[in-house]
């Protein structure tokens, strides 16, 4: 009966935004098209329809919030006044009461409250989808007296997941059915995609373990903060971090007063993300400005604080190796080269026409040249260059949909710093030394190091495993190995045969040389 009143509400919210009319825009059926005009009798529908669904999925609660904050990442799927209107929505909705949260901590821990922190701040610093953080002291042990944040998950947020889950689902069949675009759009292939995100955001482990990782690759880089997870107070329902101080990255007149260099910001952010993605091939990958500060304190003033990590990317070294040559060949105006790595990827089938390509590609990116470099978007271009291998029927792998997210982030921050920032200038020195650390004799050096251990093991055992294998290998290989000594011992006798009648026939002319000289004499 719950199921049946919350798929219920869910119709009347769809009806009285007007989502209807983006399902049944191009279908033919109207019976049902008066229907919902019918039981939606009053609506407004002045509103664009990117503000209306926006406004529908805060109406509809926290988990269709979050669905739309992961649709906003599908700009390849989606019209780009809606992927604008979607990414606008920011982790600001309703805390749930203290007191759910002092329960749900003191069962993690299995003690009161107070036997945890000295202090625990009643009222959430930040509330999102998923959980809320509040400030709190611990009380002893190794970490006592030290200032922490405790993220703490909504209660109950599996079940209440599984059921909107199961309606989105269902949901997304009546799109693909009743829509003409409903296919293209992949409505239950993005369903699916929001399962696999929101469970590993579930667990707060996971989250606690993405942050550990990028702490560790960060070290030394010194441009940003990424707060230590205490793991002994972390556990799949609550996480307790390091407290860090700073201000949001989006405060830009703020920060300017208290004197943090921002065209340098702008300019590290590029370097951090480029760092991350190219180097590391592991990237935070949710780095809108509720997540993004700005450290206020004296020993680390000025530097990045990365802060929520339940989504993060990954890249393989052919994925990071395709895009740097894909942005290196961009900007060197190569058509060719970036339809052929489109074609090498296997992303485009392997029949695909190289100058049919390549001409798709040069009407994509040749417009972005008649503009200084500083106004080209990267993250544009790459999701452009998405759009156009749609055409060519390439299934594009959600880690570069991320990324493409991801950097579009990164470039809307970089610009609302300093909006004379030129990214290519910045990153172009970073790509370009990737590319020759790539191909170098440094690779190959940290490749042999790096395999050098199962070299160790293996060489002192070859002879061992060479005699077993020439013992216990199968007749015909046996066969077709005597076959091949056979022939050796054959081109061994002609070898022999020619070198001992060249040899011959060099005496032979000595000879007759002595015999010449001898004579005249």
């Amino acid at each position: 009966m719950t199921r049946l009143f919350r798929g219920a509400f869910i119709v009347w919210v769809v009806l009285r935004y007007g989502l209807d009319e983006l399902v049944l825009s191009s279908f033919r059926g109207r019976g049902i098209r008066l229907l919902t005009r019918i039981v939606s009798i009053g609506r407004n529908l002045d509103a664009p329809r990117g503000q209306r669904l926006r406004e529908a999925l805060e109406r509809l609660g926290p988990i269709f919030v979050k669905f739309g904050q992961v649709l906003s990442t599908r700009r390849d799927l989606l019209p780009p006044d809606i992927a604008d209107e979607l990414a606008h929505l920011q982790d600001r909705v309703p805390p749930f009461p203290s007191e759910v949260a002092v329960a749900s901590i003191e069962r993690a821990f299995g003690k009161p409250l107070s036997d945890v922190f000295s202090h625990f701040e009643q009222v959430p610093v930040a509330s999102a989808s998923i959980a809320q953080v509040h400030f709190a002291t611990l009380r002893a042990g190794r970490h006592g007296g030290r200032e922490v944040a405790v993220k703490v998950l909504r209660p109950n947020m599996g079940a209440v997941i599984d059921k909107d889950l199961s309606l989105m689902r269902m949901m997304a069949g009546w799109v693909e059915r009743l829509s003409a675009d409903g296919k293209r759009l992949k409505p239950r292939e993005v369903v699916g995609e929001f399962d696999k995100y929101l469970h590993d955001e579930l667990d707060l482990l996971r989250e606690a373990s993405n942050a550990a990782q990028l702490r560790r690759n960060m070290q030394g880089l010194d441009l940003v903060l990424i707060p230590e997870m205490l793991w002994d107070y972390c556990h799949t329902e609550v996480m307790v971090m390091e407290r860090m101080y700073g201000l949001p990255i989006n405060r830009v007149e703020e920060l300017r007063k208290r004197g943090v260099d921002i065209p340098k910001l702008a300019r590290d952010g590029v370097t951090l993300f480029f760092t991350q993605v190219f180097r590391d091939g592991f990237f935070h990958a949710d780095m809108h400005p509720g997540n993004i500060q700005v450290s206020t304190a004296p020993a680390t003033f000025g530097r990045y604080i990365s802060l929520d990590f339940g989504i993060v990317g990954t890249l393989t070294e052919f994925d990071k190796e395709y895009l740097a040559q894909n942005f290196t060949a961009f900007f060197r105006r190569d058509y060719k080269r970036v339809a052929e790595l489109h074609i090498e990827s296997g992303w485009v089938p392997s029949g695909t026409r190289v100058d049919e390509l390549e001409s798709a590609i040069r009407a994509v990116c040749e417009p972005y040249f008649d503009r200084p470099l500083k106004e080209i978007s990267l993250g544009l271009v790459l999701m452009r260059l998405f759009q156009t291998s749609r055409r060519f029927q390439v299934e594009i792998q959600p880690q570069l949909v991320l990324l493409q997210k991801t950097l579009l982030n990164i470039e809307g921050l970089g610009r609302d710093l300093d909006p004379e920032l030129d990214l290519w200038n910045t990153a172009k020195p970073f790509l370009e030394k990737w590319m020759v650390e790539q191909v170098g004799p440094q690779k190959l050096l940290q490749q042999l190091k790096a395999e050098a251990p199962q070299y160790a093991k293996l060489l002192p055992a070859l002879p061992r495993l060479l005699n077993d294998y020439l013992q216990h290998k199968p007749h015909e290989l046996r066969r077709e190995l005597d076959s091949l000594l056979a022939e050796q011992r054959r081109t061994n006798r002609l070898l022999q045969a020619i070198v001992y009648a060249g040899v011959g026939f060099l005496l032979g002319l000595i000879a007759m040389q002595v015999l010449l000289r001898v004579r005249l004499w």
